[in-house]
């Protein structure tokens, strides 16, 4: 059970001070008693984190970002508002594919949504919720909004059920995507896991040989040494031998799946992966390592 209050989190205290050093006013409204959802703060916190770096990228000098909180009888409501750059309609409803990315102007060539709204997505959704986004266009702002059901605040002493979480381990993300690659590294890390992130086969080796991880998750398309070549040398390694190995790519055809075993793999998951299913993947590869 987490109390969904938004004043105290670590995520708006630092976008608070990267808004005053980019010149973009940040006001936080919070309702006057405290509303409580069934969730995790950590992932609130990820979510909340996500979506404030989004409006810090596409607003200006001079642009204000709204974080409101509105706790109604049956749904708490989260919005964050900015007068920034906006979006075009044609784009609202692809807001949250995986992968998707709005066309490129000068004023959002700063980095584009990739997977890190999809994830937004799918973490809220696994809590009861949902998400939305409204813009009335280009040079007009965005909204977004967060909607959880809302609990009884839980009795003193007391402690409400909690969902299960996978056993935290040390996790290697192979991906040379920067958008997937820092993607999966907040939402592996907001499970608890110690996560390192490397963009390459030949680091990943490196990475591996000195951490020693107890599961890889790792794309196939590689530049240079591929997906493939990287699990056949991870499993050449002796002191890597309980390392549970994961392909997590769009490589997806029957013949993927095969090679990728082939050359080493436990498991194979096909992209888009949305947290529920990493953790299962990862609970069910953990487990296995003990038998």
């Amino acid at each position: 059970i987490a109390q969904y209050t938004v004043g105290h989190l670590d995520r708006v205290e630092t976008a608070e001070e990267a808004a005053a050093a980019a010149g973009v006013e940040l006001e936080v409204r919070l309702g006057r008693e405290a509303s409580w959802v069934d969730g995790d703060s950590t992932r609130l916190v990820q979510v909340i984190g996500n979506l404030l770096g989004n409006a810090s990228k596409f607003t200006r000098r001079g642009d204000r970002v709204l974080v409101e909180l509105v706790g109604g009888e049956a749904a708490v409501l989260l919005r964050i508002a900015d007068t920034g750059v906006g979006i075009a309609e044609e784009a609202v409803e692809h807001l949250f594919e995986p992968f998707w990315q709005a066309p490129q102007t000068i004023e959002r060539s700063r980095g584009g949504l990739g997977l890190g709204l999809a994830m937004v997505k799918g973490l809220i959704e696994r809590l009861g919720g949902s998400v939305s986004v409204a813009s009335e266009g280009r040079g007009r702002g965005t909204t977004f909004t967060i909607r959880l059901p809302r609990i009884e605040a839980p009795r003193a002493g007391g402690r409400a059920g909690t969902r299960a979480r996978v056993r935290p381990c040390r996790v290697l993300v192979i991906e040379d995507s920067d958008d997937a690659a820092d993607t999966l590294r907040e939402v592996l890390a907001a499970c608890g896991h110690e996560v390192s992130v490397a963009r390459d086969g030949s680091t990943a080796l490196e990475l591996a040989r000195r951490l020693r991880p107890e599961v890889v998750l790792c794309d196939l398309g590689l530049p240079g040494l591929d997906g493939y070549g990287v699990a056949r040398l991870l499993r050449a390694e002796r002191q890597l031998h309980g390392t549970r190995l994961i392909a997590l790519t769009g490589y997806a055809a029957a013949d993927d799946v095969q090679r990728a075993f082939a050359a080493g793999f436990d498991e194979h998951v096909a992209k888009p992966a949305t947290p529920e299913r990493l953790e299962e993947v990862i609970a069910a590869q953990l487990a296995a390592a003990r038998i």
